[in-house]
């Protein structure tokens, strides 16, 4: 069965950095796109990065674009957020998400999800 398998969560102060890392197995991950998804206390699952099969194409969100960078190892089945610059609102739960079909932000298409990371940012 696939499984995604978030990492690299933690607390960090606001203005540090933090390297989330996603696992996969039981796919082909080379074929699949994969996303990050966010989800704070009290509010909806939100988009914050896609990046497409072969890495050669990526799509964030507002709120994170110019901080954020999503990257992929094919030959490691991993894929990776960086996160610089982070902010109180950044704090949410990170949930990666495949697809071999779908290259987007909304949640619903991405069959296949991770149980997530928690990241807090303190002020």
């Amino acid at each position: 069965q696939v499984q995604l398998v978030e990492s690299g969560g933690g607390l960090v102060q606001a203005g540090g950095s933090l390297r989330l890392s996603c696992g996969a197995s039981g796919l082909t991950f080379s074929r699949n796109n994969m996303g990050w998804f966010r989800q704070a206390p009290g509010k909806e699952r939100e988009f914050v990065a896609v990046v497409n099969w072969s890495g050669g194409s990526t799509y964030y969100a507002d709120s994170v674009k110019g901080r954020f960078t999503i990257s992929r190892d094919n030959a490691k089945n991993t894929v990776y957020l960086q996160m610089n610059s982070l902010k109180p609102e950044d704090t949410a739960v990170y949930y990666c998400a495949a697809s071999t079909s779908y290259f987007g932000s909304s949640a619903a298409p991405y069959p296949h999800w991770g149980q997530g990371t928690q990241v807090t940012v303190s002020s």
